[in-house]
């Protein structure tokens, strides 16, 4: 069976392995495609290409690009993007301008609340990637302040805890607009948390296809059978192309395994060929 994986992270953003080890390990666990989407940055997609081509491990160019949807957080996919386009890196400087102001504020909300750590320790910690909460959590975890990653976002990070502080985030629409100017493929990542919101999730995407969304991810590790039913018959419903993704981030998620998240994530080889398709059909009309 052909396994694939379209939703992944390297310490370019915040997972806990390099590109060069991700796809190493994508290699090891028989994986035939890897979609690298780093949270707004394409850092990591050069030596991951790059290890790629040497294992014989196809990688899509991916980034993963938080977007706020009224009053919901949401995360807009972005595959076979032109990773050198201006237009790209002009936009995330913006959003990566968002992050270091915000992230100061939160270590500060941290201290009043009794946690001894700075925002030198995060960065220290974080390296090259992109400085997000998980770093942060990381930080916690390792100080002792909290049992584990998930506490620290319930206990302090979470969008409902002390420490957290909000970020100017682009709407979905230009993050849409972006992806697709560049010649990618906007996907919805994880419909499951979108769909706790107030407006049926239904017509989110609808909204979204309007502004040009072109597929749903409806394989997922935190997805039920009876959610990945759900989410395949929208898409299908709304001509949206299904995709699917382990959301693979290393030791801040350690449950999650590249390819088969919890253990049971089956992402149907095919769905990267119909991607391929869409892709070189777009890629074509240009």
């Amino acid at each position: 069976m052909t396994r694939i994986d379209l939703h992944t992270h390297t310490t370019a953003s915040d997972g806990s392995l390099s590109p060069t080890e991700l796809v190493q390990l994508a290699k090891t666990q028989g994986l035939s495609t890897l979609a690298i989407t780093d949270h707004d940055t394409v850092a990591g997609l050069d030596a991951g290409i790059t290890e790629g081509e040497r294992l014989g491990v196809a990688i899509i160019p991916g980034i993963e690009i938080s977007c706020l949807y009224e009053e919901t957080e949401l995360h807009i996919l972005g595959y076979f993007i032109d990773k050198e386009d201006a237009r790209l890196t002009e936009a995330l400087s913006k959003y990566q301008e968002s992050r270091e102001y915000r992230n100061p504020k939160i270590i500060e909300r941290l201290r009043q609340l009794g946690c001894d750590l700075t925002y030198e320790e995060v960065k220290a910690f974080a390296g090259t990637g992109t400085v997000g909460r998980p770093h942060i959590a990381q930080i916690l975890l390792k100080k002792g302040y909290v049992k584990n990653v998930a506490e620290a976002f319930d206990r302090y990070l979470g969008d409902s805890g002390p420490a957290y502080i909000s970020r100017a985030l682009p709407d979905p629409q230009e993050a849409i607009g972006l992806i697709r100017a560049i010649g990618g493929i906007p996907v919805l990542a994880h419909p499951v948390y979108i769909s706790r919101g107030k407006q049926p999730f239904e017509e989110v995407c609808a909204r979204l296809k309007e502004w040009g969304l072109l597929g749903l991810e409806s394989f997922y590790s935190s997805h039920s059978q009876s959610q990945v039913d759900r989410y395949r018959g929208i898409a299908r419903n709304q001509g949206l192309l299904a995709t699917g993704g382990s959301d693979f981030h290393g030791d801040s998620k350690p449950n999650i395994a590249v390819g088969v998240g919890y253990g049971n994530l089956e992402i149907p080889g095919d769905l990267c060929e119909k991607l391929d398709d869409l892709a070189k059909e777009r890629a074509g009309r240009t």
